[in-house]
């Protein structure tokens, strides 16, 4: 090698990346190890070393196993191993070696769908099964509500999206459905009779059609490999399978792993139970906490400490923090870069009081040299930021708020998509359904009916054929049937067919939608990026899994400014950091939420969040405590408002490590009075009322 990759890393880094030893000429022989990486401890850098450590001790690429939690992740950290490897092997001439490819790395869910893909027999599923995306569940989650007649109740009954959520949460904590309604929709609590029925007849309905959605894609490989011949199949293509973010792990994922490597060969698994706070996703803390225990003898531990983030001060009330957690990995968080100003915690009358402080601080700390973009404010709920954002506005501070609606969630993306999905799979009904009513005079009716002609019909080609459309989509309806009839064609290239779809909609999106020039560039998009998958499947199963995060129709008017300030809720936040970081409302019912209190669990996790918030800071940290919250219904400028306690997170252990300060004014000093007899005895007129 031309030098030691490993040089760049601390000795704890060093020891995880290397752990292990040789067992041949291309084989590591490794016990499992879990690797805690505290905030900033440079755990990316880790795991990928890890990676090419491996690939250079002779372990063939495409028997390691790389599980992230987004396909970015996942190409990150491959490209860090790679240039590893290829730096190490660079020859004497300054070219570099073979290049290194890592073909088994991506997120659960893609792994999943590439496997249940390939062992779809042994499972009774159809290998060209479909993906839903989270629309589309939806969707047909409420045609099977509609159709069991419970969105026609004299009470309330939960909508699709809440059918859905409580259904994904059941799915992957593995638990009874009353459980998942009293911890997250106790107000659904009566409706668990119904919910059942509905969750039968979804399943069913997907089964019937060959789909599956988001959480299917976890639970049928978590069914695939309750079979042990097929576990031991499966686990045998890798000898080292490596996770990252195991924190945010659910059950599925973790009894997948332990089907794939029971005795823990080979696994290394990598987060820190500090920031474990996706419990609203069914992820669970106690698969990391639990994972050296589950093996005997039990698993390697190494834990990062070095973090080279943030200062020391915001580090101590960091780690003062997270000790008083009821469980967790000890470790103490020490910094590279030294010494900084202790984090600040400021009592402020009101929201008002707040926005004005945080916005002079932003505003100070750009004139000293910190761009806007280098700082944030961040929050527990989206709407915390509303009277920022008005303030912001009406100072001229342009900023950028994290979250929005989502690129798949574009009515004109779905009615595209849903064209392609239909030919790719002629029982996906409700791709089927919403392609059809694109043509004018299409309603549910006539769809229904044409999907009744297509299932009696010999062929799904022939059923187009048959098919008697109504007056209003007659004109309408040859050119489609002749599209579809392309598409199905198994002899036509997937080059050139989302070329065909977008032509064939284009008068289509005109007639249906405004601003169909803005649109149509969402769809020229798409097909350009059609152009890097090798076929359909592939192309939409990879939109539904990793789906783009906006569109042109959704998008606000552009950011033309030098710079902006950032507003993210926490939970958005994770995996960022910022020079300053102010944090809004660190008082009881915000941290911890008030959806919280009553379950020790959920108050641990709110615990984690205030620690995640506070580690994004790399130089200044801010925690807001507003003395008081006005109630919200009443007129404009009314005074009725209710008192905001300190967090109970605030010990004083805590409070140690923070610099008190206050924007709140000065009670004035009044002069006390005269000594002697009272002037007015007023006890005596009182005494008097009652003679």
């Amino acid at each position: 090698m031309a030098a030691d990759p490993l040089d760049v890393l601390n000795p704890e880094q060093r020891a995880a990346a290397t752990y292990g030893r040789a067992d041949g000429p291309r084989r590591v022989a490794a016990g499992p190890m879990l690797v805690i990486a505290g905030a900033g401890t440079g755990k990316t850098q880790t795991l990928a070393h890890r990676v090419a450590h491996l690939v250079l001790a002779g372990v063939d690429p495409a028997r390691i196993l790389l599980l992230t939690f987004s396909r970015r992740a996942a190409e990150e950290m491959t490209r860090r191993a790679e240039r590893i490897v290829a730096s190490a092997l660079r020859r004497p001439d300054g070219s570099a070696g073979a290049a290194v490819r890592l073909p088994w790395a991506g997120t659960f869910h893609s792994i999943g769908n590439r496997l249940l893909r390939v062992h779809a027999r042994a499972v009774g599923l159809d290998p060209a099964f479909s993906v839903l995306d989270r629309g589309d569940s939806a969707d047909l989650m409420d045609v099977v509500r509609h159709g069991l007649g419970l969105s026609s109740r004299d009470k309330r009954f939960p909508r699709k999206d809440t059918c859905l959520a409580i259904y994904s949460h059941r799915v992957n904590t593995l638990q009874p459905l009353a459980r998942s309604i009293e911890a997250q929709w106790p107000w659904c609590a009566g409706y668990e009779e119904d919910l059942t029925r509905l969750y039968r007849a979804y399943v069913a309905r997907k089964q019937a059609e060959q789909v599956l959605d988001y959480d299917d894609l976890l639970l049928w490989w978590h069914g695939l490999v309750t079979d042990p011949a097929l576990a031991r199949e499966i686990g045998a293509m890798f000898d080292h399978v490596l996770v990252d973010e195991y924190q945010d792990t659910n059950r599925l994922q973790a009894g997948i792993l332990n089907a794939l490597k029971p005795d823990g060969a080979g696994l290394t698994v990598v987060g820190d139970d500090a920031q474990s706070i996706y419990s609203f996703r069914a992820a669970t803390v106690d698969n990391i906490l639990d994972f050296p225990t589950r093996y005997q003898p039990p698993a390697h531990v190494v834990t990062l400490t070095a973090n080279y983030r943030s200062t020391q001060p915001i580090l101590d009330a960091a780690n003062a923090l997270i000790a008083e957690a009821e469980r967790r990995h000890a470790k103490n968080l020490v910094a590279t870069r030294g010494q900084g100003a202790r984090p600040r915690l400021v009592s402020v009358a009101d929201d008002r009081a707040q926005a004005d402080y945080v916005i002079d601080e932003v505003l100070r700390a750009r004139e000293a040299g910190v761009p806007l973009r280098r700082q944030a404010v961040l929050f527990r709920s989206s709407h915390h930021s509303d009277f920022l954002e008005v303030e912001l506005t009406r100072r001229n501070i342009p900023f950028v708020k994290y979250g929005g609606l989502k690129f798949l969630e574009a009515a004109h993306v779905k009615d595209f998509l849903a064209v392609l999905r239909w030919a790719d799979n002629p029982r996906h009904r409700i791709a089927a359904f919403r392609a059809l009513q694109l043509l004018p005079g299409m309603g549910p009716a006539h769809s229904e009916r044409c999907l009744a002609t297509l299932a009696a019909a010999p062929s799904f080609t022939a059923g187009l054929a048959a098919f008697d459309p109504p007056p209003g989509a007659r004109a309408d309806w040859p050119a489609l049937a002749a599209l579809l009839a392309a598409l199905v064609d198994p002899a036509m290239p997937w080059a050139g067919q989302a070329e065909r779809v977008r032509d064939w909609y284009r008068p289509h999106l005109e007639r249906l939608y405004d601003a169909a020039h803005v649109r149509a560039g969402d769809l020229e998009q798409l097909v350009r990026l059609s152009g890097g998958f090798l076929d359909r499947e592939k192309f939409l199963t990879e939109l539904a899994l990793d789906p783009p995060q906006a569109s042109g129709d959704q998008s606000g008017p552009p950011l033309l400014d030098e710079d902006y300030l950032v507003l993210s809720t926490v939970h958005s936040a994770k995996g960022q950091e910022w020079q300053s970081v102010y944090l809004l409302n660190v008082n009881d019912g915000n941290f911890p939420s008030e959806f919280a209190a009553g379950d020790p669990a959920q108050m641990e996790e709110e615990r984690r969040l205030l620690y995640v918030a506070m580690t994004r800071a790399r130089d200044a940290l801010h925690l807001m405590v507003p003395l008081k919250y006005y109630v919200t219904q009443q007129p404009r400028y009314g005074d009725a408002h209710v008192y905001g306690a300190q967090s109970r997170f605030l010990t004083p252990n805590v409070l140690a490590t923070l610099e008190p300060a206050s924007t709140l004014p000065p009670e004035p000093a009044l002069a006390p009075g005269g000594a002697g007899a009272p002037r007015v005895d007023v006890a005596a007129g009182v005494r008097a009322l009652w003679d």
